[in-house]
C-alpha cells in the first residue's frame, strides 16, 4: 500500500520527505499521508486515478522484467562477443526468452 501511495504522489509531482512523509504504525492499518508541501494536497479519487495509473504500467512492463531475469549475463555477453559460437548461442537465447515473454 506504502508502494503504491508513494509511486501515486510522486507521479503527480510530489516528492517524497519534502512535499509529504508517509507513516504507518502497524502494517494491519493504512498508511497516513503528513503534508508539509505548500501545494495542496491531492484528494482520494486524485489518488486513486494515479495509483491506478501507475498499477496500469507497471503491469505493462511485466514481460520486461520476466525476460530481464531469464537474459544472458553480462559476463556471458562478453565472452560472446570474442566467440562467434557463444555469439549464435546467445542470439537463440534473446530469441527464445523474446518468444517465451512477447510484448503485449
Amino acid at each position: 500500500m506504502i508502494q503504491h501511495l508513494n509511486k501515486a504522489l510522486e507521479s503527480l509531482g510530489f516528492k517524497s520527505r519534502e512535499d509529504y512523509t508517509l507513516e504507518q504504525d502497524d502494517l494491519s492499518q493504512d498508511p497516513v499521508i503528513v503534508w508539509t508541501s505548500s501545494q495542496p494536497q491531492p484528494s482520494e479519487s486524485e489518488l486513486q486515478t494515479a495509483s491506478d495509473e501507475w498499477q496500469s504500467e507497471y503491469d505493462a512492463q511485466d514481460y520486461a522484467r520476466k525476460r530481464a531475469m531469464e537474459y544472458p549475463s553480462i559476463d556471458e555477453l562478453v565472452v560472446a562477443l570474442y566467440d562467434t559460437e557463444d555469439k549464435g548461442a546467445i542470439d537463440e537465447k534473446r530469441a527464445a526468452i523474446k518468444a517465451k515473454y512477447p510484448k503485449p
